[in-house]
Formats: structure tokens, sequence, C-alpha cells
């Protein structure tokens, strides 16, 4: 089997795991939590103001919206308590990924725009942190606003992998079914900066 499937079929199992995990239990080691995730939010802050090329690694075998485009990631706005990520596919500058450090957590929301900067019907889902995750990689499970919004990403969980100079992948896995999507991006050359993206003034 290919190192790279082992290593997502590895990561799906962690997933299933830590969306169970409760709240309760986050909060009884709130001090863990902070640890590791203040190492992840120091990488994250470490790639600021610098663009990278992306590549699929795994995708729906219909995906026609992913395929043979070019993928770039831009962090664009690093704020205190607040990341946003621009996600580039092609010519479709929709895309942005919000990340956001509060209360001993970390949310990652998806601000989705019309090319007249207006938000899309629908926009601000995603989910947060339950428990302390790891330095290079922190998990997001549905959170109850997008249960609310979309019934069927309830069970959705997001995780971002970040190995600092090497690579950053985005994922996202919707549990009980077969959907699995995966972008690595490679930290190890930086890019141009693209233009901005749609709604955005600066």
């Amino acid at each position: 089997m290919h190192t790279t499937t082992i290593r997502i079929i590895a990561i799906i199992s962690l997933a299933a795991f830590f969306s169970s995990c409760s709240l309760s239990k986050k909060n009884s080691s709130a001090e863990n939590t902070g640890s590791n995730q203040d190492e992840f939010w120091q990488s994250l802050q470490q790639l600021c103001g610098k663009a990278y090329k992306g590549t699929v690694v795994a995708a729906p075998a219909n995906d026609t919206v992913f395929k043979d485009k070019l993928l770039i990631m831009h962090v664009r706005a690093c704020e205190e308590g607040r990341i946003r990520i621009p996600f580039f596919v092609g010519e479709n500058r929709s895309r942005t990924w919000v990340f956001t450090k509060k209360n001993q957590q970390l949310l990652l929301k998806h601000d989705h725009r019309h090319k007249d900067g207006a938000p899309d019907s629908i926009t601000m889902y995603g989910g947060q942190t339950t428990n302390s995750g790891m330095v290079t990689l922190q998990m997001f499970p549905a959170d109850q606003v997008t249960t609310k919004m979309l019934p069927a990403a309830a069970t959705n969980v997001w995780w971002v992998e970040l190995v600092p100079g090497k690579y950053f992948t985005y994922n996202l896995r919707r549990m009980g079914t077969d959907r699995l999507f995966s972008i690595r991006f490679d930290l190890s050359s930086a890019i141009n900066i693209p233009e901005a993206p749609w709604g955005w003034k600066d």
C-alpha cells in the first residue's frame, strides 16, 4: 500500500477518535491544550505573508472542482487571535480559511464570497478543536453552527497538518462515508504573492 494512503488512513482513524472526545475532557486539560495549540499557532504565524502551491493528495473520484487546477494558499492576514488564509482554485478566489484562537480552542471557518465581495449563501461553516491535538496537527470536528447550516456535514472532520519548512495539508473527511479530500502545500518553496481574494479591499 502506498505510504501516503497509509498515512491518510491513520489520520482518519485519529479523526474518528478525536471527533468523539467530549468538551468536558478538553476543559480538564486546558493547560495541555494551550501548550500544543500555542506551538501550532506560532508555526502558522511564521507563514504570514507567504504563499505556497498545493497539489491534490486525495479527492472524490468524480471531483471536477480541484482537478488540474492551480492551487495556492496565501497566509495573507495575521491579526491577534485570527489568521486568514485565502485559498485559490484556478481563477476562483472565493475561498478563505479563517483560523481563530479563543478560550483554549482553535476554530476553523470557511469564508466564501462572490466576485462582488458579497457572502455566499453557504459560508462560515467549519469546526473547532475538542482537545489539545498535536504540535503539528490540529483537528476540527464540525460545530453546531455547521450542523444546523449543513445537516449532511454534521460528521465532517477537518484537520490541518503543519510541519514547518516541509508541508501544510488541509484535509476533510465526512465520517460514515467515503468522502475524503486532502491538499498538500509545499512549504519548502514560497511562490509569488497572488492578487487579493474576492471581497478584500487591500
